[in-house]
């Protein structure tokens, strides 16, 4: 007989077959792992998460903070430099909102580039001289010039991208595919995230590469450089890995208990994190240590690759985590909110990520991994034709521009040497071809063997999805 007094709410459902924690279990393993006394007691099963054979198996996204300005980077727009200081034409601005930031300019003045431009491979892509080693692999590249959001302001447009919600609380894009999919390393996270040390600009959150809703399993784990890569995963001074050991077998003792009796599957999710745990005071080592890295590699990526906690450093680690067949593995570069000062801050992000952004295609190239891993490279955002601020013959500022913007992809089942959408001459419009964030989440989806429509989690009452209710495939960037 049930206590009325000792027993919970969540210990009372358990006991009479229809426990909080059961309805919760089909939601938390994949099909695979769904077994039929699950279905018999919740009456679902979780959704068939690989609906076809994939193209990729894993993402490595660099994504660049604060929206890298497309006019100086990818989009060649001669019309700008022809018009320097005219005002922006009301025809093409069509009364759409601009940031606090500069909508109270008395004037906004169009602002070329002060970068030459060449057209580069036999794809003949148009790509800035600042990156002179991304132009080495332009027909690697799928450059999609046609991008749009509606978020206008830096942390729910990052948030947008990463979780398909301008609002935070959603799953991470990293951790949806984590909970699609599964791991293919048991003694790595399915989501890992580096972030480049020591930069400043706007600010990055921790929920950025959270789980939300989903079982906190699915959350990204950040790799920092210094003594302690992950927090925590070390033993404390006069702990040996026996005693590590002994202690984890007991708190799964513990642990199993009360599953026993409260049926909570973030029991198992926390029992399941803790082994992990203590597989990775193995495996994290072993794939932070670059010593065994040839002297060419550390050229190819740049100099700065010898130094940990670099854009550079971060994407040689990026392979190596790819080569132990990490699911997502997401890259931060902070810097590119260039409202003043442009010309010469483009100039030193370009320097800190071009070389080892373009090693990174190749080296996967190389190694035969590129064939079956997604490369991404973009912002939240673009930046407008008009000048914020003072323009001058030598320096300019460009706001946030949500309504096109380039984005690159390399791999994974993504057309070589292709550029996909237009935009009018003035940059400021898309011409042909948009792709709006949920069209970009759902192709990334459909790259990894997902319908995107399919993929769902029930919370509160309501079957949620990246892509919310939105998102059509790009197929013409299909490979």
């Amino acid at each position: 007989m049930l206590d009325p007094i000792k027993t919970t709410r969540r210990a009372f459902l358990s006991k009479t077959g229809i426990g909080l924690g059961s309805l919760a279990l089909s939601q938390l393993l994949p099909t695979s792992q769904t077994n039929a006394t699950t279905e018999k007691i919740t009456g679902q099963v979780a959704s068939s998460i690989q609906h076809f054979v994939p193209k990729a198996k894993r993402i490595i996204y660099l994504f660049q903070s604060g929206g890298p300005s497309q006019i100086d980077l990818f989009d060649y727009k001669p019309l700008l430099n022809q018009k320097q200081a005219e005002e922006l034409p009301d025809s093409v601005r069509r009364g759409q909102r601009l940031t606090g930031m500069s909508a109270n300019q008395a004037t906004l003045p169009l602002a070329g580039t002060a970068f030459k431009f060449k057209q580069h491979g036999k794809s003949g892509a148009w790509i800035s001289d600042l990156l002179p080693h991304t132009a080495e692999i332009a027909d690697e590249l799928c450059f999609i010039k046609s991008m749009h959001t509606e978020a206008i302001n830096h942390d729910p447009a990052i948030t947008f991208f990463q979780t398909g919600s301008q609002i935070s609380g959603r799953p991470s894009m990293g951790a949806w595919i984590s909970y699609g999919l599964g791991s293919m390393n048991k003694n790595l996270p399915d989501f890992c995230v580096l972030v480049t040390k020591d930069k400043g600009g706007q600010p990055l959150y921790s929920r950025l590469w959270g789980s939300g809703f989903l079982p906190s399993k699915f959350q990204g784990i950040q790799f920092r450089s210094g003594r302690d890569p992950v927090l925590y995963l070390t033993n404390p001074d006069g702990v040996s890995p026996a005693c590590r050991r002994l202690m984890l077998d007991r708190l799964h003792d513990l642990h199993q208990l009360q599953y026993d009796r409260e049926v909570d599957p973030e029991i198992q999710t926390r029992m399941a994190q803790y082994e992990m745990a203590y597989r990775m005071q193995t495996s994290v080592p072993e794939v932070m240590d670059l010593s065994g890295e040839p002297d060419y590699i550390f050229d190819m990526y740049g100099s700065d690759s010898r130094t940990p906690g670099t854009f550079a450093a971060n994407c040689l680690l990026a392979r190596r985590l790819a080569e132990r067949d990490v699911r997502f593995i997401q890259l931060y570069h902070q810097g590119w909110d260039q409202h003043g000062g442009l010309p010469n801050a483009i100039r030193q992000q370009c320097k800190e990520t071009d070389q080892a952004s373009a090693a990174l295609v190749s080296d996967l190239k190389q190694r035969g991994m590129l064939e079956d891993t997604l490369v991404i490279w973009g912002g939240e955002f673009g930046r407008t034709s008009y000048c914020q601020g003072k323009l001058t013959n030598t320096d300019y500022g460009r706001d946030h521009h949500p309504r096109c913007f380039t984005v690159w992809l390399a791999g994974g089942g993504i057309k070589p040497g292709t550029t996909y959408g237009e935009t009018d001459p003035y940059g400021y419009n898309i011409a042909q071809n948009p792709v709006h964030v949920y069209d970009f989440q759902a192709t990334l989806l459909h790259l990894l063997g997902i319908d995107h429509e399919q993929m769902t989690f029930k919370y509160q009452g309501r079957h949620f999805r990246l892509t919310d209710v939105h998102g059509n495939l790009v197929h013409d960037i299909l490979a």
